[in-house]
């Protein structure tokens, strides 16, 4: 059975929105990798084994600002017994499965940070190399069985474009039609422009609890 969240991620990313009526709606865990809360315009969706009363209880409907607030996510994460990964916004795209580009290398393994991280996220991934090593990116299934896509430059290759290019091709690596989504740090300016210069487009934010 096709998940709620699921129907729920697939309507957004064709631009079909929940009201934005200061609603939050729990789900049941989505199950491995993790759990999640996601902010949409005027709408939340918790997608964990948690009782809705309770829920109901400390975040009121129409209070906008209180599910993303940190001491939430802590009240969360201490209920759920899971580690919140960062607050992230959410982008979405279609992807056009037309294969990779002659630079880019798909690998066995690669000794990588952002490997190592996509692996808590992700229940199953394929590694992408640059040629001289300039960036790594990781696509694979994520949370409700969705395309996602993360990717690093190397430090000595920022500022090249090579960010925007990676985070393009990643939309050549998945079946088209299908959606692709990539997670970034608000703050992580740098990738949120090459995201955006992609063809993403940001449809909302989450924050993931992944298993301790």
């Amino acid at each position: 059975m096709t998940h709620p969240l699921a129907v729920m991620l697939a309507e957004v990313a064709h631009g079909r929105f929940p009201p934005a009526d200061g609603r939050v709606d729990v789900l049941p865990s989505p199950g491995p990798p993790c759990d999640a809360l996601i902010a949409f315009t005027g709408h939340f969706v918790l997608a964990a084994d948690i009782d809705p009363e309770e829920v109901a209880a400390r975040w009121p409907t129409g209070d906008f600002s209180v599910p993303m607030a940190p001491t939430s996510l802590a009240w969360l994460a201490e209920r759920l017994g899971r580690v919140p990964a960062t607050h992230d916004a959410l982008l979405v795209t279609i992807a056009e499965g037309s294969g990779p580009p002659a630079w880019l290398h798909c690998v066995d393994a690669y000794s990588h940070p952002r490997v190592e991280r996509a692996s808590r996220y992700r229940n199953t991934s394929t590694i992408w190399v640059a040629d001289d090593d300039a960036g790594v990116m990781v696509v694979g299934r994520g949370l409700c069985g969705r395309w996602e896509v993360g990717y690093e430059v190397a430090v000595e290759h920022r500022n090249e474009g090579l960010g925007r290019r990676l985070v393009a091709a990643a939309r050549g690596l998945v079946p088209p039609g299908e959606p692709l989504w990539a997670q970034v740090a608000p703050g992580n300016a740098a990738s949120l422009r090459s995201t955006l210069a992609a063809g993403f487009v940001p449809v909302g934010a989450e924050v993931l609890f992944a298993p301790q």
